[in-house]
């Protein structure tokens, strides 16, 4: 049983629904994975941001497994010794007075806009049920039927329908024209620090933190999602951390589930979680002990083997290499924050994929965005000679 027999086998039983890069993973551990024939490959997207502590990290998987020979699901019916335990981790993590726990990020996102519209109807005094929530063109937030409403991807969107109201979409780093969408509808603000899914999309310094102000200024919320630039992707505890803003909400997934177990929910102060009541909101997954246990975990080993030092210090570094390849016949531009990093292929240079393709036959796994853009975010605990042995490979393909 060779790759093409399971790629095969899911192409026959699978939906139709992901374009994936052809290599068939059966194994792990740090930055490194390996296909079903044993060829090593270096892991250069951490299964968008959600490996960031690296594949099977010891600590994680241990403690996931002391803990599924104890306790796995408990539901919310009941107590469980976890959960009180991890939601006091991310409140202290975060600095936020509550938490509530889900499992994915769109679930994540989807609970962010139930609290903002909660928010704006009871606090605020918006009349119910016309609410508005300002979001970005190019963003990406999930898939659900809500989500997919205000997004302006056309492969998410459209012959989906009909769609959620509610949400105004304006321009993304673009201040002025947030202004010119709020009225007295207006619950607050919904954003991607960095649009990783939009090509790495990186916003002029200052932009969000004119954003905040706006928020305060007009008395409506600001809820960033951290889903993908959580966690020390960026370099930072939270990308916001960058502008050191505070916003009201804010979302995580992702890595929050070390790698091994989908984690996801919402910090905020009292005055906004506060207003879900019993039976308003919940998941039977979310805040399991299994996932809590992640959830502990992950950020103990993010914090004591200083990944977020290493993100900011290793993806400078990152950056100052592949700096090297802006402006010849393949590359446009590279931007980024950390270890998230976006490749702009020029149009003349043919699409993405193809250098995609040969990076993975010189041992370099990544993935395209948008057909011009190729994206680079290794997990956190890469090295600098790991960093110079992928740029090899990098500049192999991509430089003249």
């Amino acid at each position: 049983m060779n790759s093409e027999y399971f790629m095969n086998l899911e192409r026959q039983y699978g939906a139709n629904n992901y374009e994936s890069l052809e290599v068939v993973l059966s194994k792990g551990e740090g930055v490194w994975v390996w296909n079903v024939e044993g060829i090593q490959f270096m892991d250069m997207l951490s299964a968008y941001s959600a490996i960031n502590h690296g594949h099977r990290h010891p600590k994680i998987t241990k403690a996931l497994k002391d803990q599924i020979d104890r306790l796995t699901l408990t539901s919310r019916a009941f107590f469980n010794d976890k959960l009180p335990l991890f939601t006091e981790k991310i409140c202290k993590f975060t600095g936020k007075e509550m938490f509530l726990p889900m499992n994915t990020g769109a679930e994540g996102v989807e609970t962010a806009i139930k609290c903002m519209r909660k928010w704006g109807y009871e606090v605020k005094g918006i009349e119910p049920e016309t609410g508005e929530i300002i979001v970005f063109e190019e963003n990406f937030h999930g898939r659900t039927t809500t989500i997919i409403s205000f997004s302006t991807d056309p492969g998410s969107h459209d012959h989906f329908g009909p769609f959620t109201p509610g949400f105004k979409i304006v321009p993304y780093n673009d201040t002025e024209a947030v202004e010119k969408a709020i009225n007295d509808r207006t619950i607050g603000i919904l954003i991607e620090p960095i649009q990783g899914e939009a090509g790495v999309n990186v916003p002029d310094e200052g932009y969000l933190t004119k954003l905040q102000k706006i928020c305060r200024k007009h008395k409506i919320l600001f809820a960033c999602d951290e889903i993908q630039t959580g966690f020390g992707r960026t370099g930072k505890r939270f990308c916001f951390d960058h502008e050191g803003l505070d916003p009201d909400i804010i979302i995580m997934g992702k890595a929050l589930g070390g790698g091994v177990y989908p984690v996801s929910g919402v910090a905020a102060n009292k005055d906004i979680l506060g207003l879900i009541k019993k039976g308003q909101h919940g998941s039977t997954f979310g805040g399991n002990p299994l996932a809590c246990v992640a959830g502990i975990t992950a950020i103990d080993v993010l914090q004591e083997e200083k990944l977020i030092e290493n993100s900011a210090t290793q993806g400078t570094y990152f950056m100052k290499l592949l700096k090297q390849l802006e402006g010849n016949s393949k590359v446009e531009k590279v931007r980024g924050k950390g270890l998230l990093i976006g490749v702009v292929i020029k149009q003349s240079a043919g699409p993405a994929k193809g250098y995609v393709k040969k990076l993975r036959d010189e041992g370099l796994i990544c993935k395209e965005t948008h057909d011009t853009i190729i994206r680079f975010a290794p997990p956190l605990v890469i090295t600098k000679d790991q960093i110079d042995w992928a740029f090899s490979k990098i500049q192999k393909v991509l430089g003249d």
